[in-house]
């Protein structure tokens, strides 16, 4: 197999940050499976060498034929062709052939378990390992990078375990068995094709060395290309009302021309491994040919030998290239490795605290006692932030973009840990409690839906893990959602496709919000979301918001102004600092920032709106 085989388009082509250290790691992910590798191992040389051992009984079978037909030909008395040693000589190549196909077998079933035994384990540990990850590391990275890791380069491990493994210990073998057969039957002849190597190594290491670099950035721009495609496709309907279909096209356009440009310079340098390797092959070929036909004329060897050594130098090329190209995916595939790994070494979230008593209801009252934070060292987004908040009150968070509003509920639920201060809630510094049991006392309606691929049934259960069909009739019906879901065909088996486009957007939050109700939280966080809705639903939707907050400690990002006129407390942002706070009237009477957001969303007697 040359460098055109399977699998080489994706290969990053780069070598490994730490060769030795990463080879070690992913080797110590088939320990587990020693016993089945060591099956594998004899199995694969027990059929290599029943391969070899073919071409050194046809050489017999020609040598017995010739001998039989030279001995008619010069009149020898009783000459004749042997005839029973022939059939012996084909019946044991016959039993020769089944039983290597038969290790082959065995090889490639066994080989194939512990491949994906070894990737399942893998895969499992990267999709523990992405779930106690923080949030900054996935707002760090792009979608199309993360997906490339864990699905791009977890096959590539996953190929070489396959096919590469037993490819490179049957090509080792097979080297040492044709060199052993060559000497026993000439080492003239096996010295001369020995004399080739040189000129092999020096072929791949030129080769290698030019192809790397493109091949390093063949896999960059398809890591650049999937986050493209992935961007785009999720977004196309944003992309086609803007009307940038035409920009889009132009940025996969010149991405795909970089992956075609490093694509086909990466194949094509290493396309001339097999040419070069076979001008190699052919001139030590050539010599061979003549050196033995020389010994055979001076009777220095059969004539079937010569045929059987002739076989073993075209062999001989084989395991050579097969190993080169083997160690380029292996390189390779060390390269997906590490990538792997460095998804694993991620720091992860700090330690959790212990809790002893488990998660009781909390109250929901909540302070943020002189807290700061910066998503960057030495960038703070909120500085000195002061925030006392009675359970049962609706707090509204209002400001421009950018002013700290998504923040404040970040840090409020650990998805990021704060610089300094302390944020309490009844009495507790969160960073004592627990992260799921923080989290439990949360309840989110955001104003992007997140429903899943499942059933309506399915997806407001994913409130409360074990929630009865009564308990999730009950919280649809308490966001209003009952009497659109039972309209539907198949009611509350109505199978969401992967974007829940099949329900439109205010069904969408109403089955968030019935989500809310079954996880029946102590506080909650509410981003508006009745802008794309139609007047009726809108209503609907508040008043499932209303029902939602009433008894509950509640944060409202607001984005209409008039929506959070009765708010028990409003907190205006501006560069992260909370500038001014109080209620509707309080504010309005300061006649500062609030006043003028508010009066700019009324200026012209039609309500806009504040992101």
């Amino acid at each position: 197999m040359g460098f055109g085989g399977p699998g080489l388009l994706t290969m990053p082509g780069q070598k490994a940050k730490d060769f030795k250290g990463t080879l070690r790691r992913l080797l110590g992910y088939l320990k587990p499976h020693r016993f089945r590798l060591f099956i594998v191992f004899l199995t694969a040389a027990a059929s290599t060498v029943f391969a070899i051992l073919s071409p050194k009984l046809l050489g017999d079978a020609t040598t017995t034929i010739f001998a039989g037909f030279m001995g008619k030909l010069k009149g020898v008395p009783g000459a004749t062709f042997d005839f029973a040693a022939i059939w012996q000589i084909i019946l044991t190549l016959i039993g020769l052939y089944l039983f290597s196909a038969l290790f082959a077998y065995i090889q490639q079933y066994l080989m194939a378990k512990v491949a994906q035994k070894t990737v399942y384990a893998l895969r499992k540990e990267v999709n523990e390992k992405l779930a106690r990850l923080p949030l900054k590391y996935f707002d760090e990275r792009t979608h199309g990078e993360i997906m490339s890791r864990v699905v791009n380069d977890v096959d590539t491990i996953s190929g070489t375990l396959q096919q590469s493994l037993t490819q490179m210990i049957t090509s080792i073998i097979t080297l040492v068995g044709v060199i052993a057969m060559m000497l026993s039957i000439s080492p003239l002849m096996t010295v001369i094709l020995l004399l080739t190597l040189p000129l092999s190594a020096v072929a791949i290491k030129q080769v290698a060395s030019r192809s790397m670099p493109h091949f390093k950035g063949q896999q960059q721009a398809l890591g650049e290309l999937n986050g493209h495609v992935e961007e785009m496709y999720t977004g196309h309907k944003l992309v086609k009302a803007f009307g940038r279909e035409k920009s889009a096209i132009e940025k996969f356009d010149a991405i795909n021309e970089k992956l075609y440009q490093s694509g086909w310079k990466a194949q094509f340098i290493a396309g001339i491994m097999m040419p070069l390797m076979m001008l190699v092959g052919n001139i030590g070929f050539v010599l061979v040919c003549v050196v033995g036909g020389v010994l055979v004329t001076r009777g220095s060897i059969a004539i079937g030998d010569v045929q059987a050594f002739i076989q073993y130098a075209q062999q001989f090329s084989q395991p050579i290239t097969q190993t080169a190209n083997i160690a380029n995916i292996i390189q390779s595939t060390l390269v997906s490795a590490e990538r792997i790994f460095e998804v694993l070494d991620a720091p992860e979230e700090e330690t959790d605290a212990v809790s002893a008593a488990g998660p009781a209801r909390m109250q929901g009252h909540v302070r943020f006692e002189h807290v700061s934070f910066g998503y960057k060292e030495n960038e703070p987004l909120i500085a000195d932030m002061n925030i006392d908040v009675k359970p049962g009150m609706t707090v509204a968070i209002v400001g421009p973009t950018g002013a700290g509003k998504t923040t404040l509920v970040n840090l409020l639920m650990r998805f990021y840990e704060i610089g300094g201060g302390r944020i309490m809630v009844d009495g507790r510094d969160i960073r004592d409690l627990p992260r799921g049991e923080l989290r439990s006392q949360f309840g989110m309606v955001l104003q992007d839906t997140w429903l899943f691929n499942g059933t309506i049934k399915e997806n407001i259960a994913y409130g409360r893990a074990g929630a009865t069909e009564a308990e999730i009739v009950q919280a649809a019906k308490a966001a209003h959602a009952d009497h659109f879901v039972r309209t539907l065909p198949e009611g509350y088996e109505t199978v969401l496709n992967e974007e829940a486009s099949n329900i439109s957007q205010g069904q969408k939050q109403l089955l968030t919000i019935a989500r809310a109700f079954l996880a029946d939280p102590a506080i909650l966080i509410l981003d508006e979301a009745t802008s794309s809705v139609d007047t009726r639903t809108e209503l609907l939707i508040q008043q499932a918001m209303a029902g939602l907050m009433k008894g509950r400690t509640s944060f409202v990002i607001a984005h209409r102004l008039s929506t959070i006129r009765d708010a028990d407390l409003i907190l205006v942002m501006n560069n992260g600092t909370v500038i001014e706070q109080g209620t509707h009237e309080e504010l309005l009477a300061q006649d500062g920032f609030y006043a003028d957001l508010y009066n700019s969303q009324f200026a012209q007697g039609s309500e806009t709106q504040v992101s």
